[in-house]
């Protein structure tokens, strides 16, 4: 800062007001000794969707099936109170609804708030305790749009190898020695492997935690009701906690809801700072979301939509493990199947009609892979699809003449 200072005829203390005020705007990151170093535009959006040519399967999302969703009209059962300024901004009738339903999982409910959707709540946790250049915990392969909006927030990331039931205990424990304030864990229905916790494997992750009281850990349960695995958590007796669960699986995309339940002074700081900003998730959506709880009705359907999916999962792997493929799904709406090169099997079933995701967006330093969405799928699909696969993952290149 002298040098510079000398250099640009100023004083030291205006050069270090300077470079204070750019690492409080995320532009620059110190590294101590290393010195200061400028962290790159983050991305203000998600990377462009995969385009998917005219008449090819598109398999590339792990989307729920439209025809498992319940149908929803607003107002759900008449008119709903106006919602004023000053009022609660968690509606009595979803609050009520939410802790029930985290209760019977045995997660502490006296603390809740509603937010915009799963990443929306993960975004206000980290905002919350994180600032920029603090590192994260995650699982690799995991969401693509949440490595994306980590990015954006500049905060690095700290690979967790994974198998079909979750976290690696010994690979959590590495990654939160290398300092981490956080960490990222899906319970079930993880994006895009579909691991899945036992009561077994929630134990060993809960112990290894217990070594990191001050890290902060969220719980990212998006799926729900349709996860087709039983619900388990981590979060007991810890200071700095969340788990949230999104509706958007479940009931529907364009339901950009989720509850989330969590220690006291975080769920006080996301909703400060929520009443800073939007003020609060409409009641609208609230109270249709309370009311599809509710409705015996929706729980069948959603019960159906679960076994719907497993079979779907089941049906895939089941025709891939016959072809001699491995794969991964014990829960959710996708499958990972493991391949040495993602390039030659996502060209290949492109050109049998078939459009996969590549790895590489769901991967930090995890070996290849590619992710199919089953949501939709149907058996005749899945068989044919685990032929392509399979003649793709067997296929040699032509050695030229």
């Amino acid at each position: 800062m002298r040098t510079l200072a000398a250099d640009l005829g100023l004083s030291p203390a205006t050069v270090a007001s300077a470079y204070r005020e750019l690492r409080v705007k995320g532009i620059a990151r110190g590294h101590r000794r290393a010195g200061t170093r400028i962290t790159g535009a983050p991305p203000t959006a998600p990377r462009p969707a995969l385009v998917v040519p005219p008449g090819v399967r598109d398999l590339l999302v792990g989307a729920p099936d439209p025809a498992l969703l319940p149908p929803i009209s607003v107002p759900p059962t008449g008119p709903v109170s106006p919602r004023f300024y000053g009022d609660p901004p968690m509606s009595p009738a979803l609050a009520a609804q939410a802790a029930a339903r985290f209760r019977a999982d045995g997660i502490d409910s006296s603390h809740l708030a509603v937010v915009g959707g799963a990443l929306d709540g993960v975004e206000r946790v980290l905002g919350a305790w994180l600032r920029p250049g603090d590192r994260i915990a995650v699982e690799d392969p995991g969401y693509a749009p949440l490595l994306d909006l980590l990015s954006a927030m500049d905060m690095p990331v700290v690979p967790v190898s994974l198998d079909d039931y979750g976290a690696h205990p010994d690979s959590l424990d590495r990654a939160l020695a290398q300092g981490c304030a956080a960490v990222l864990l899906v319970p079930r229905a993880q994006n895009p492997t579909g691991s899945a916790w036992n009561r077994a494997r929630a134990g060993e992750l809960a112990a290894t935690l217990a070594a990191y009281p001050d890290v902060l850990v969220v719980e990212d349960d998006h799926a729900g009701d349709v996860a087709g695995a039983p619900a388990f958590t981590v979060t007991a007796g810890r200071s700095r906690w969340v788990t949230i669960r999104s509706a958007s699986k479940s009931l529907g995309p364009d339901l950009r809801l989720a509850v989330m339940a969590g220690d006291a002074v975080t769920i006080a700081r996301v909703e400060g700072r929520q009443a800073l900003g939007t003020g609060w998730v409409s009641y609208l959506l609230q109270e249709t979301v309370a009311a599809l709880w509710r409705d015996p009705a929706v729980g069948r359907l959603l019960a159906d939509a679960a076994a719907a999916y497993g079979h779907r999962r089941e049906t895939l792997l089941s025709a891939l493990a016959a072809r001699g493929v491995s794969a991964a799904g014990m829960s959710g709406l996708a499958v990972w199947v493991p391949v040495p090169d993602e390039l030659s099997v996502t060209s290949g079933l492109l050109s049998r009609g078939w459009a996969v995701a590549p790895g590489e967006r769901f991967r930090v330093a995890s070996p290849p892979g590619v992710r199919i969405g089953i949501g939709t799928m149907t058996q005749e699909e899945a068989v044919r699809l685990a032929a392509d696969l399979s003649e793709c993952l067997t296929r040699r290149p032509r050695r030229a003449e």
